[in-house]
């Protein structure tokens, strides 16, 4: 359990912060950048859960808490050390992926099929789930440039994957099951 006593701790004063592990890195470092735009979609999704309900609330919820496992991850690295470590880093595991898989597979199919390219918008809700959609797109890009530096957790970037596909076809839910979707018309405005 996370005990905090004390807010703020001046340790970050010089432009530093600790990772999970302990060790000081730059507060720009890639994997701060990466595990912060993962907290800023947990913000982005707080929003938005202002105006869900019922099932699509609860499923909103789990994931919140799928993106503080996510952040877990992330700010632990050194994955070649997991198995040796006295208390292993919290990871993301493949049945988090299976879990959003199925539940993107249960929501497309009450809709019909796309004949065109969707603008996002629509009701409140589905406005709030396709900003968390392109949050959650450039929390994957900066996981998958990070996989280039360093280890990263391989659930963690298929996760993030996932979780646009899912909040793509939360936010058609959100338009009346997609009947409200507003569509995109090419070269409307010439």
């Amino acid at each position: 359990m996370v005990v905090l006593n004390k807010i703020y701790t001046k340790t970050g004063d010089a432009g530093e912060t600790a990772l999970g592990n302990g060790a000081r890195v730059a507060k720009h470092a890639m994997r701060v950048t990466a595990y912060g735009t993962s907290d800023e979609l947990n913000s982005v999704l707080g929003l938005a859960r202002l105006h869900a309900d019922g099932e699509m609330d609860e499923q909103l919820s789990r994931i919140q808490n799928d993106l503080f496992d996510l952040g877990a991850d992330l700010c632990v690295p050194d994955m070649e050390r997991d198995a040796e470590a006295e208390y292993p880093p919290l990871r993301m595991v493949a049945e988090q992926v299976s879990r959003l898989e199925g539940e993107i597979d249960a929501m497309n199919a009450r809709l019909e099929p796309l004949r065109s390219f969707i603008l996002p918008g629509g009701s409140v809700l589905s406005a709030h789930l396709h900003h968390c959609r392109t949050v959650s797109r450039r929390a994957e890009r900066l996981c998958v440039e990070l996989a280039t530096m360093e280890a990263v957790n391989p659930e963690a970037v298929k996760y993030l994957n996932r979780l646009s596909d899912w909040f793509f076809v939360a936010a058609r839910i959100a338009n009346d099951e997609g009947r409200a979707d507003v569509l995109w018309i090419p070269g409307a405005n010439r």
